[in-house]
């Protein structure tokens, strides 16, 4: 099982890239695993929303059948 993980702004800046498989079963593991490869993402991944093929998740989901994982951090302006 694989899911894309695209990152934007700020989030892409400090992974140090744009977009990457990863292969992690849950929400949980999948940002322990991220902040580990790319520890710059540990100050601000708390603060990006995490969306699941479109849909906003906060909690630990199963990764199971999904595609791709967007990580956006907060954007300014109004």
């Amino acid at each position: 099982m694989s899911v894309r993980v695209r990152y934007f702004a700020a989030a892409a800046e400090a992974a140090g890239t744009d977009v990457e498989e990863r292969s992690e079963p849950s929400l949980a593991v999948l940002r322990a695993a991220v902040v580990a490869d790319h520890p710059a993402l540990g100050g601000i991944l708390d603060r990006c929303a995490v969306l699941l093929d479109g849909t906003r998740h906060d909690d630990d989901a199963p990764l199971a059948g999904v595609t791709h994982v967007d990580v956006l951090p907060p954007f300014a302006g109004g």
